[in-house]
């Protein structure tokens, strides 16, 4: 834990609490928590004429008895994230690659590579030049998500104060399911003419080069994520008992003496998780939607120097489509689909590419 004088000692610098959890504390939480880890403009429609279904590989019309056929499976929604929130990243790793995603789920994320490393160990210092971190232990879902609401108010209050604010969790009801995440930077506009925060999301790059379109359109959809998460909560659209049920959770829930003692710290008097539930929804309300035009930065690893500065307006409709588009293969209502003859290239990034039918059934072969 960082001494007293730690965080006073830069200005605009505040704390915040980092959650130590142990493996059967974990146990309690994961059904209420999403991983909240990391992070375009051809319309779905386009994208859906010109993708392969990799139900064109299934065992569909092999004349086999309805009695012999396996049974349905649930959908990957209920599978792997039942009493859970979809992250932004798994919304942009879908869009990225369906089948990617589905092999992900179902067989783990492939090793890091040193350039995910390098880019963890980049938004680690963006993040340490604002805020200083805090050691709490949690012992329950409630607690978890008490911490990561009193982190949004410290943040959001230090927007408020010092024009900028970074690593802002957000969550929201979308479509019908529940998503978190975790905002890069969130700036106040120089201007002093706008009060809508500027929502930033910052990524690096191994080369010197400018990201191809795939990669901004997957970054536009990551910060229209956001922008929606954001926008919803400060129009008090919260839908509080929703939240309580899906994720299990007891509003009257007894906060322990830790954290009680890290929310009085920041002068707030919390017994229950709902009373920090209604210090969070306060603050939203004292916080204006962000401005329509969003900002992706590109910085190369090597000496963090700026590559581009991407800016491009928010497109509610274009956002929707996405999202549906996402849901409707997260849901079961679709197969997941092969990436486009003109984005084959991601098939060379990909560690499943071996075992993808893609691969092994070519375009046009």
């Amino acid at each position: 834990m960082p001494s007293p004088s730690s965080a006073a000692d830069r200005p605009g610098t505040v704390e915040l609490a980092v959650e130590i959890v142990s493996d059967e504390e974990m146990a309690l939480i994961e059904a209420a928590l999403a991983a909240a880890a990391a992070r375009p403009l051809l319309s779905s429609a386009g994208r859906r004429g010109a993708q392969l279904s990799c139900a064109a590989y299934s065992a569909a019309g092999t004349g086999g008895d309805i009695e012999d056929s396996p049974p349905p499976r649930r959908p990957l929604l209920a599978r792997f994230r039942e009493r859970r929130a979809l992250a932004a990243t798994d919304i942009t790793a879908t869009e990225w690659c369906d089948k990617q995603m589905e092999f992900v789920l179902e067989h783990g994320k492939p090793e890091r590579t040193e350039a995910m490393k390098a880019g963890s160990i980049r938004h680690a210092q963006l993040e340490q030049e604002v805020v200083e971190r805090v050691d709490i232990a949690i012992r329950s879902a409630e607690e978890s998500w008490a911490v990561k609401f009193m982190n949004f108010i410290v943040g959001t209050n230090q927007l408020l104060l010092y024009g900028m604010t970074r690593e802002i969790p957000v969550i929201g009801f979308v479509e019908g399911s529940w998503m978190v995440g975790v905002i890069d930077e969130i700036r106040v506009p120089l201007d002093d003419i706008s009060f809508h925060p500027i929502l930033v999301d910052t990524k690096t790059r191994f080369k010197p080069t400018v990201p191809s379109e795939a990669q901004k359109r997957n970054g536009r959809l990551q910060l229209m994520c956001y922008k929606y998460l954001w926008d919803n909560l400060i129009s008090e659209k919260f839908p509080e008992e929703n939240f309580f049920t899906y994720f299990d959770l007891d509003p009257n829930y007894l906060l322990s003496d830790d954290v009680k003692w890290y929310i009085g710290s920041l002068g707030f008097n919390a017994k229950t998780f709902e009373d920090v539930l209604k210090y969070f929804k306060v603050s939203c309300h004292t916080l204006s939607r962000s401005q329509d035009q969003l900002l992706l930065r590109y910085e190369l690893q090597a000496d963090h120097s700026l590559l581009e500065e991407y800016w491009f307006p928010y497109d509610a409709r274009w956002f929707k489509d996405q999202i549906q588009e996402v849901l409707s293969f997260w849901q079961g209502a679709r197969e997941p689909k092969f990436v486009t003859e003109d984005e084959r290239w991601k098939c060379n990034l990909c560690k499943f590419a071996s075992n993808c039918p893609m691969t092994a059934y070519p375009c046009g072969q």
